[in-house]
Order: structure tokens, then C-alpha cells, then sequence
């Protein structure tokens, strides 16, 4: 297979095609680094570039080399300590001069650091939210939530030339030669035929004849001149992003923010939603996000209040689901809205509340939403909440419960409830 690089001096982004052909072909090793990444940061700088470390080894190209073993011929200086058809030892292995190849020093006090590249903050969403949709989106009205697809625009005249359209560009070529040879064709027939006439009426008008054929000549080299194809000639394939409507969509962000959610479980809280909000303004041009916080009472509050407040309380779950179904039959019909929520709690709730929850859940808001979600964040044994949460999820397809105990959770069950093409069954 041939492989083509641009090396054309643009202004910016000269190295594009190279770039995107690295991250093609260390993918799997970049996501990683980039699934690792996530557990690092803050709330606030989730969605920042990334500088990426790839280990030695795995950029390492296959050489071939002469193994040990087998039968070798070899002229030796003579001795006085072997004779014709005695057998050598063969001789200790040498350690290598270099390092190990994956970032460790030789014995010699040498070694190779491992790759260190930097992404943008494109580059990273783009790697984070690889393979992510809403489940069970519908697309029935054709409003608000539009999604992008790559589709042909026609042609262009710069391209890297894995887009090179030769039809295209042969046609160009074609119409070029033709527009800037016309004129002289015709010229050339105009003499041909003046020098039949010439030849039959005049036979021994040789000087006449020689300057009619040295014009012949002369415009015939002219055309030869002309190149067969020329840079203004190539056509490029063109693509662009289209938009394509679809249902509109609302997601519901329920946190539990009471006093049982210590600083660093609400962290987590914080980072699941962090990751969610930019999934959801990363793959869909418009959709509705309505979030609320509750403890004992639940608020709607606005996207700044949401991730900083610092309000807290005793802990009722069935607030926050009161709330979202008002709003839901005030704002949000089912008819016309897909609806999607994501509660996330520490499963600390009042026992004689955890029945209302699971009756609300069911009877009220599964009957209405696309999908919904729960999170529970903590490291002790799950209480009533999640048995009741447990028993709605045994028979509803659409309802996905996931145990977060620490950081190193979040991006692994955040991708696992809305990978595509997957069942989100409990």
C-alpha cells in the first residue's frame, strides 16, 4: 500500500495529516492515556487539552536481525587451544548499551525517555466522547436538537491527496489544454491547407513552403510545451458537516447536595455532570438541561449554582423527583421532548422515603423518559434506596443503576451508560 504525505508549505497546520495519521495509529494507547487523564483534573479544567505519554516500546518499528542458534561458518585467527572440528562455547550474552525501551536507564547508565506529545482540547473531547450517544433518542419532530454528519460538497482546489478526485482533475486538464491550444490548432490548419495550395499551384516555391512548414513546426512545439497536467488542474474531493434535525431533547441533573455528601463525594458528583454537560454541548448543536439540586427541599438552579453552591440539609430524594416531574408536565410533554435523567446520590436517604422515590421513579417518570440513570457514590453497603432503585432496573430496560466508589470510577461507568449500540439494562 502506498502511502502519500503532504509536505506542501501551508501557513498553519502543515503537519495536520501527519498528526491525525499518528493518533490514527496509537489510538488505543492515546485513549488510555487520556481515560487515566480524566481522574486528575478538577472540575474546571476537565475539558482542557492533555499532554499525552506513550511508552517506548509501543513506537518501537519491527527490525529484522540475525537471531541466535543455528549452524554458522566462521574464519577464526589461528591458536594454539582448538583444533580443525572442535566445538566453541558460544559466548555469554552482552547486555545492550541502550536503555530498555520503555523509559528505564541500561546498566551502563543510558536509556530512551518515553514520547511525550501534547493534544488540543478538540482532539481530547473528540477522544472522550468517542462512541457516545443518547440511548434511544426518537426522532419524530423536527425541531431544536440537530446532529452533524460528514457528506460530499462538491470540489476544491487544495487537499491532501487521499481526496485527489482524478476524474475530476483529468477534465480540468482537458479543458485547460483544449482553451490554450485552439487557437493555434486552427492556425496550423489554416497554414496546412495554404501549404496544399502552395505545393500544387506553386511546386517550386521551396523558400515559401520552408517558412509555411517552419510555422507548422514552431506551433506544434508550442502545443508539445503545454504540461499534460498542471496544479491548477487538481480537483479535491470536498466534504463538510450537515446538519440534521431530530427530536428535540431535555436532560434532568438531579445531585443530591445533603449533609451525608461529604466534600469529595460531591466532587465525583460534580465531575459525572462536568463530563455529561460537555458530552451533551460536544455531540448535539441544542439541547435542554434543567438542573436541580435537593436535599431536604429541591430547587431548579442555573448552571453556576449547580457545581458551586454550597447550600446543604437533611437528605429527602423524592423532592428532587417531585420537582422534575412538575417541570416535566409544565415544560417538557412527552409527545414532543425526548427526556433523559441522570440522579446522583450517595443512597443516604430517609427509609420511609426510598419507597415514595421508587414509586415516583415508575410510575411517573419511566413511563415518560427515553432514559434514566442513577449513580450511587460511596463505599459503604447500599441502603434502601438502592433496593428499591434495584428492583424498578429488573424490569425496565431503560433504567441503568452504577456504583461509584472512587475517581478512577467516573469515566468508565459514564461511558458504559452511554456507549452506543449497547443495552443499558442494569
Amino acid at each position: 500500500m502506498t502511502n502519500f504525505i503532504d509536505r506542501r508549505l501551508n501557513s498553519k497546520n502543515k503537519s495536520t495529516v501527519n498528526r491525525q495519521r499518528f493518533l490514527r495509529r496509537y489510538k488505543s494507547q492515546i485513549k488510555k492515556s487520556v481515560a487515566d487523564a480524566i481522574n486528575q483534573r478538577g472540575v474546571t479544567d476537565v475539558d482542557n487539552g492533555e499532554s499525552i505519554v506513550i511508552p517506548k516500546k509501543d513506537l518501537s518499528e519491527p527490525v529484522f536481525h540475525q537471531g541466535s542458534g543455528g549452524i554458522k561458518d566462521r574464519v577464526h585467527p589461528g591458536n594454539d587451544q582448538f583444533s580443525p572440528g572442535d566445538k566453541i562455547a558460544r559466548p555469554p550474552q552482552q547486555g545492550g548499551a541502550g536503555g530498555s525501551g520503555q523509559g528505564e536507564a541500561s546498566n551502563s547508565g543510558e536509556g530512551d525517555d518515553d514520547f511525550v506529545f501534547s493534544i488540543s482540547k478538540d482532539e481530547y473531547l473528540d477522544l472522550l466522547f468517542e462512541d457516545l450517544a443518547l440511548p434511544n433518542l426518537e426522532k419524530s419532530q423536527l425541531d431544536k436538537l440537530v446532529e452533524y454528519k460528514t457528506v460530499r460538497s462538491g470540489y476544491c482546489a487544495d487537499g491532501v491527496p487521499g481526496n485527489i478526485d482524478i476524474v475530476k482533475s483529468l477534465q480540468g486538464s482537458i479543458a485547460r489544454r483544449i482553451a490554450m491550444t485552439a487557437g493555434k490548432r486552427k492556425k496550423i490548419k489554416e497554414l496546412e491547407q495554404e501549404l496544399l495550395t502552395l505545393i500544387s499551384d506553386k511546386p517550386d516555391a521551396i523558400s515559401q513552403q520552408n517558412k509555411l512548414k517552419e510555422e507548422i513546426r514552431t506551433l506544434k512545439n508550442k502545443i508539445a510545451r503545454i504540461p499534460f497536467i498542471d496544479t491548477f488542474d487538481l480537483r479535491f474531493r470536498n466534504y463538510k458537516k450537515e446538519a440534521i434535525p431530530t427530536s428535540k431533547a431535555v436532560m434532568f441533573c438531579l445531585m443530591d447536595v445533603s449533609g451525608s455528601m461529604d466534600q469529595a463525594t460531591k466532587d465525583i458528583a460534580k465531575r459525572f455532570y462536568v463530563l455529561l454537560y460537555l458530552f451533551l454541548t460536544r455531540t448535539y448543536k441544542t439541547i435542554d438541561v434543567v438542573y436541580i439540586r435537593h436535599h431536604t427541599q429541591a430547587k431548579e438552579v442555573d448552571e453556576q449554582e449547580f457545581f458551586y453552591s454550597k447550600e446543604t440539609g437533611g437528605t429527602i430524594a423524592s423532592s428532587a423527583l417531585e420537582l422534575m416531574i412538575e417541570i416535566m408536565d409544565d415544560r417538557y410533554s412527552s409527545n414532543d421532548w425526548n427526556i433523559y435523567g441522570a440522579q446522583a446520590s450517595d443512597g443516604d436517604n430517609w427509609a420511609d422515603d426510598s419507597p415514595r422515590c421508587a414509586k415516583l421513579l415508575e410510575k411517573n417518570i419511566l413511563t415518560k423518559a427515553r432514559y434514566f440513570s442513577y449513580i450511587e457514590i460511596t463505599q459503604r453497603a447500599h441502603q434502601t434506596l438502592w433496593q428499591k432503585y434495584q428492583e424498578i432496573s429488573e424490569s425496565n430496560a431503560h433504567f441503568a443503576m452504577r456504583h461509584i466508589k472512587s475517581v478512577d470510577d467516573i469515566y468508565p461507568v459514564f461511558r458504559d451508560l452511554f456507549k452506543k449500540n449497547t443495552k443499558h439494562a442494569a
